[in-house]
């Protein structure tokens, strides 16, 4: 799509919760008219019959990783995956780059990491740890979309976590500045101790209990009607929070919760010894677990379906041949989210357009971004082609991820993502006979501040 005027046709685009025939009409980037197709417009892109017209969709929930620790991904490697996963806004997560981004200096250096590397837009969290409370409004000056904290240990040590007393200072500064706090709620004192555990998953599941996930997020709902902060809870696993969630949203708490497709695809009881690849914090828990969320995404509990790309180097992601316990913790998933989550939902009957919004306008909201992963007048022009009934096998080796290792090597998927659109500018086409046309020349992402774009 050039500059100028620019019509795509689709027999199915997603549009207000639904999916219908659509003429889009882009210009300057910029989506500038939604029309029912008219056979007096000659359309300059068209979608295949097969395929639909989704917005593009929305991670907010991605470690780049870069600088400091850019062998375990970076912003062109971390960028072209969520192009070719139909991704076209991440928000950063502020750990496992070094510096973390816990200051304003530190999110200037962040930046200078991602100007010109970033092929999709990208906008930051800010972090919440104890030596910053008190000076977070700083951060917040400079357009970070959030914060987020621990309450247990972070894994990695420049990222400490805080304890509940720390949490509500937390969420008094977020709330009298207008902003949130995103929460990794699992309490620590209900954690085994760091160290070998073998090769066998359930030492490391047994390891990690669903009550620490429930006792740490009923802390966090309890603070959150003291202060009247708003606050998400990050990659829920453990299905029995689900009813606190419930009572906390009746009660009017401005509370959000995510899940991530490998909570919905993956169960404990397929995971093999010595496979750390399927690591990770919380744990991926077991089938009966797995169908609670599902009951949770019918019942609109959950608010986005995020990837938590969390990716390394494979030495550490298979550190103690395999342990478990000594592995990185952390899963590379950003390029197959969506087809990952739409294969399991087809058996459970679950139409797309009950998962459309959990990736895109779901976490658009939840980081406050304003008129992203929708496809309306006025909204940027951000687009993907995903072909639903296309059927195609992972192989990590051939992911646009840094390092070839990832949950969902080998596995068969339904439903891919064809082409990518940002501002009408085609960044991933695998339709194209050229190979590189999934190369785009220049990086043409932006980054994104919530001072520009909030909600």
């Amino acid at each position: 799509m050039s500059s100028t005027r620019t019509t795509v046709r689709a027999a199915r685009a997603w549009i207000d919760g639904a999916l219908r025939p659509a003429d889009l009409t882009v210009a300057d980037g910029v989506i500038v008219a939604v029309d029912d197709p008219s056979p007096e417009r000659t359309p300059d892109v068209l979608v295949a019959d097969e395929a639909v017209l989704l917005p593009g969709l929305v991670d907010s929930h991605v470690h780049v990783n870069d600088p400091g620790r850019t062998e375990w991904e970076g912003f062109p490697s971390a960028t072209r995956a969520a192009a070719a996963g139909g991704v076209t806004t991440i928000i950063d997560m502020p750990l496992n780059s070094l510096p973390p981004t816990t200051t304003p200096d530190a999110l200037a250096v962040k930046r200078r990491a991602a100007a010109g590397a970033a092929h999709v837009d990208v906008g930051f969290w800010g972090g919440a740890v104890p030596d910053n409370l008190g000076s977070l409004a700083a951060l917040h000056d400079e357009g970070v979309f959030g914060f987020k904290c621990f309450l247990s240990p972070s894994g990695v040590d420049e990222f400490p976590h805080l304890d509940l007393d720390q949490l509500d200072r937390a969420m008094v500064e977020v709330a009298a500045i207008g902003s949130r706090l995103i929460v990794h709620a699992e309490d620590p004192t209900l954690l085994d101790p760091p160290g070998a555990l073998g090769r066998g998953y359930r030492a490391f599941l047994d390891s990690r209990p669903p009550a620490s996930e429930a006792a740490a997020i009923a802390a966090v709902i309890d603070a959150a009607r003291r202060t009247g902060a708003t606050v998400h809870i990050l990659h829920l696993s453990d299905a029995t929070a689900l009813p606190l969630i419930a009572q906390a949203k009746a009660d009017g708490v401005a509370l959000t919760v995510e899940t991530c497709p490998h909570y919905l695809t993956l169960i404990a009881e397929d995971i093999p010894d010595g496979a750390s690849e399927f690591k990770c914090c919380p744990p991926i828990r077991e089938a009966r677990n797995r169908d609670l969320l599902w009951d949770g995404i019918r019942d609109g509990l959950i608010d986005a379906i995020v990837s938590d790309h969390s990716p390394s180097t494979a030495e550490l992601k298979t550190a103690g041949d395999g342990d478990f316990g000594l592995a990185w913790g952390g899963i590379s998933g950003l390029q197959v989210g969506l087809s990952a989550v739409w294969t399991e939902a087809l058996t459970r009957g679950i139409p797309l357009e009950v998962l459309l919004p959990l990736f895109a306008n779901g976490p658009a909201r939840v980081a406050g971004l304003a008129g992203v992963g929708e496809i309306a007048v006025g909204a940027p022009a951000h687009l993907t082609e995903f072909a639903p009934a296309e059927r195609f096998a992972v192989r990590a080796a051939e992911l646009w991820h840094r390092n070839p290792i990832t949950a969902y090597d080998g596995r068969d998927l339904i439903g891919r993502i064809r082409r990518t659109w940002l501002r009408g500018a085609l960044i991933h086409d695998i339709t194209a006979e050229d190979a590189g046309a999934t190369r785009p020349a220049a990086a043409s992402g932006r980054l994104l501040t919530a001072r520009e774009i909030s909600a």
